[in-house]
Order: structure tokens, then C-alpha cells, then sequence
């Protein structure tokens, strides 16, 4: 796989859980179902931007271990 790949399934991966866990809290909070939507798109778009941001850290992390590695 390329990394262009492994990035996308990443993050792909990091909005599954991080999003289904927040869907988890909102559903279990007591809104009432017609203000769900209320709560959803602040969720939803937080987590793109946490899962965009955490797979740049991680890629980050993955090339210095990498290049830490090449050099030894």
C-alpha cells in the first residue's frame, strides 16, 4: 500500500471510532430526538478536524521513528 493509502484508512478508521463513541454519548444524553441535529453537526464536524489533526501527528510520529531507524 502507498502512503497515500494508509493515510486514508487512518483516518478513516480514527473517525469511525472517535465518532461513533460521540454518537454514543449524544444518543445516550437525553436530547429529545427533534434536537439531535443540534448536536450531531458540531460532533461530526469536530471530529473531522480531531481525525485530520491526530493522523498528522501520527504520520508525523511514524516518519521520525522511520527515519530514527534508517540512521542506525
Amino acid at each position: 500500500m502507498n502512503p497515500k493509502q494508509i493515510g486514508a484508512i487512518r483516518r478513516a478508521v480514527i473517525y469511525f471510532v472517535v465518532g461513533y463513541g460521540g454518537l454514543a454519548v449524544i444518543n445516550n444524553s437525553g436530547l429529545e430526538s427533534d434536537r439531535m441535529w443540534m448536536a450531531y453537526v458540531p460532533l461530526f464536524i469536530a471530529v473531522y478536524f480531531f481525525a485530520r489533526w491526530a493522523d498528522s501527528r501520527i504520520a508525523t510520529f511514524n516518519q521520525q521513528r522511520g527515519e530514527k531507524d534508517s540512521t542506525s
